[in-house]
């Protein structure tokens, strides 16, 4: 197993203002009670999650997303989702989605990420995937957005943007591009033709908690209705840790037979169904290398592009296993020569 370091948003990153809002906020809601905070984890995007510590030893958790960049009635309305089909995701204290607070409650400090090892790793992910199938089994349409063409597309569209021209420094010519686009056309083909659940989609280590009922889910505000096999490559090809790839492959096949007997809309050759989970992984791992570039130059937070490594080789082995994705693997073979010694690679 292979893990990386993760960097903790400090609370001195809040604005005096903002810090004020929150706490005059959290006075509201804390009858009187005396309180502290602390950083409870990082993010990806501009919500900042800090723990509520009163004098008796209880905890909350107060999520702080400003309103003018990230929307959390989405959150509240999938955390009710996923606690209507018996998971343990957090309980919706109060809210003020003009200011963009949320009080929740607090589901512990223990992530997946910082638990497993190769002792504990079997029993977590078999929890986790009992979640994802009862999960995946309240699906119904119309419910949450879909993961249509156009929003694959839109994230594709990050690697060659982020990664490769501004963290790369590499301008594609246009055979290259052509190739790239090709490429794409096939894997979105192949992603749309997949049966349809609901999706998490950072159903990873990170964000699952060790607790009662086990596991915590967290982060599933941008949940959409779309392919079957997304959460599960998101918790096996994870953007911060990596397994052996035959211990890998068990856990795909016991998450598949879980699905299977639970009358999921998965394949029931596992042979597709693996294909489609490849093919699925290949279009997260194109598109996190270029939200992890987007976050370093956009958003000034450059701890994400170490685990840029990992992403590549995901998606190395992919393009080996099937002929229809040499001409990405050629594309990768071109852009390791065209980086100058002196450019932007990944580290």
């Amino acid at each position: 197993m292979l893990e990386s370091t993760r960097i903790i948003t400090s609370i001195s990153t809040l604005t005096l203002e903002r810090l004020n809002s929150l706490t005059h906020w959290l006075e509201s809601h804390s009858a009187g009670r005396q309180f502290s905070l602390s950083a409870a984890s990082a993010d990806a995007s501009f919500r900042r999650y800090f723990r509520v510590e009163y004098e008796d030893g209880s905890t909350l958790v107060v999520m702080d997303a400003p309103p003018s960049q990230e929307d959390s009635a989405p959150f509240i309305k999938v955390a009710r989702l996923m606690a209507d089909c018996g998971l343990n995701v957090p309980t919706v204290i109060a809210s003020d989605l003009r200011q963009g607070f949320l009080l929740l409650t607090d589901l512990g400090k223990t992530t997946y990420l910082s638990a497993l090892n190769d002792t504990t790793a079997d029993e977590l992910f078999d929890a986790a995937t009992s979640a994802l199938v009862q999960w995946q089994l309240a699906s119904r349409e119309d419910v949450l957005p879909a993961y249509d063409e156009a929003l694959l597309r839109r994230e594709l569209a990050l690697f060659p943007e982020w990664y490769v021209s501004k963290h790369l420094g590499v301008q594609l010519d246009s055979s290259q591009s052509e190739a790239l686009q090709r490429t794409f056309d096939l894997i979105v083909r192949d992603n749309l033709a997949q049966p349809a659940t609901y999706v998490h989609r950072d159903f990873m280590p990170r964000n699952l908690m060790v607790c009662d009922p086990n596991p915590g889910i967290l982060d599933f505000q941008d949940a959409v209705y779309g392919p079957v096999t997304y959460d599960a490559v998101s918790l096996f090809r994870d953007a911060f840790v990596s397994w052996d790839e035959e211990r890998a492959l068990d856990w795909v096949v016991r998450y598949w037979e879980k699905a299977r007997n639970a009358k999921l809309p998965v394949r029931s050759d596992f042979g597709e169904f693996y294909r489609e989970f490849e093919w699925m992984g290949l279009q997260r791992h194109l598109k996190v290398l270029g939200i992890f570039a987007r976050i370093r130059y956009r958003d000034g937070k450059p701890a994400y592009l170490e685990d840029a490594p990992r992403f590549v080789a995901y998606i190395r082995a992919v393009t080996e296993r099937y002929s229809s994705l040499a001409p990405l693997g050629n594309l990768f073979d071109s852009l390791e020569q065209q980086i100058a010694p002196n450019s932007l690679s990944p580290r």
